[in-house]
């Protein structure tokens, strides 16, 4: 049995992270730990183990790592706070789950992947969408060979208006950044793991905050407040790799674009190309007919019998903990979230200073 501590224990912690884990039957949630004392005790009760002792609520990690003997940690608070977090919990002798982005920048997430090679053990980020049906169909189809060489992809990350106000979104500091940094990530991600591309030549960037001072905003989340709004509204990357292959990303939280599309890519190879727009397509030209095919992903269910789940992110915690306990890989590897964070890095230093930054 596996002993988790939770750090951060907001939203993602308890809509994704915890109800996740609680599935799984090699897992005990035996610690929670957060800022706010009235919410990891409400976790604690709603999540830890049972038992004579039951959970234990903290408001300072290093207490809680230093008095628990835990075996895997998950780290779901602030931006800010990942890398210090992660690399005292794998210098205790934790393995380690970050919730995404990997940190706020490149060097905090440098920090975390020589504590990972420095202590031995394990390192994962939180890219869910690895796991979702059809991503997971699509990557069988690359690493076949389905899509030939794949020389052109499009991340896409864009959202009309739903910039999220709550907690520390909009705060510069604590979050390192805006969309890009937020669901940018995803999207870029999960792009570059399909492609089994990792060696980045360049990297050319805009950042914009052009509807941040905007009062009505017709935002799904409520309107934001404008003097709080320190982060991009949205961002876009060009992104050139050592073979040649060209990726571009483009994210945003409120734009004046009618096509919404989040957390998908689009991909062009010499023998076909993909996309995710309208569920899964992959076109190619047979027999000199053009072509599309649309995979189908929903099996279905037998009625009363509850067969393996497709939720993304129950999937990728039974796979974290399957590699924790049989010594394995995780699926997200550190190297890879840390050439993101890297390319993230880019795109923002590139807007700044209006040149392309060369890897």
């Amino acid at each position: 049995m596996l002993k988790v501590g939770i750090i951060g224990c907001g939203g993602i912690a308890e809509r994704k992270h915890m109800p996740a884990l609680a599935t799984i039957k090699d897992v005990s949630m035996t610690a929670f730990c957060d800022i706010s004392a009235e919410r990891a005790g409400k976790m604690a009760e709603k999540f830890g183990a049972a038992g004579a002792s039951g959970a234990a609520a903290y408001v300072d990690y290093r207490e809680m790592l230093d008095a628990e003997r835990l075996d895997v940690v998950h780290i779901c608070s602030a931006n800010s706070t990942h890398s210090e977090i992660a690399v005292a919990a794998m210098e205790s002798g934790c393995h380690v789950m970050c919730e995404k982005p990997m940190a706020r920048n490149y060097a905090e997430a440098k920090a975390m992947l020589d504590a990972h090679k420095r202590t031995g053990k394990k390192l994962t980020i939180g890219c869910q969408n690895r796991f979702r049906p059809d991503s997971l169909y699509l990557k069988k189809a690359c690493d076949r060979g389905d899509l030939g060489e794949i020389y052109f992809a499009k991340a896409h990350a864009v959202r009309r208006r739903g910039v999220p106000t709550w907690g520390v979104f909009l705060n510069r500091e604590l979050q390192g950044g805006g969309p890009l940094i937020d669901i940018g990530i995803h999207s870029l991600d999960l792009t570059l793991w399909l492609m089994n591309n990792y060696k980045v030549k360049s990297v050319t960037g805009s950042v914009f905050s052009k509807l941040k001072d905007q009062t009505e905003t017709g935002n799904i989340f409520g309107d934001w407040n404008p003097e709080k709004f320190t982060v991009e509204d949205s961002a876009f990357g060009f992104i050139k790799m050592e073979n040649g292959a060209t990726v571009i990303l483009e994210c945003s939280w409120a734009i004046n674009l009618l096509d919404e599309i989040e957390a998908k890519t689009t991909l062009a190879g010499t023998k076909a190309g993909a996309d995710m727009n309208d569920g899964l397509r992959i076109n190619s030209c047979d027999f000199g007919k053009l072509n599309i095919l649309k995979p189908k992903l929903d099996v279905g269910r037998v009625p009363f019998y509850e067969g393996e789940t497709q939720d993304p992110g129950i999937l990728e915690a039974q796979s974290w903990i399957n590699c924790v306990l049989n010594d394995t890989d995780p699926v997200v590897l550190p190297e890879q979230a840390l050439v993101v964070s890297r390319i993230l890095d880019a795109v923002y230093e590139s807007s700044e200073t209006g040149k392309t930054v060369e890897f």
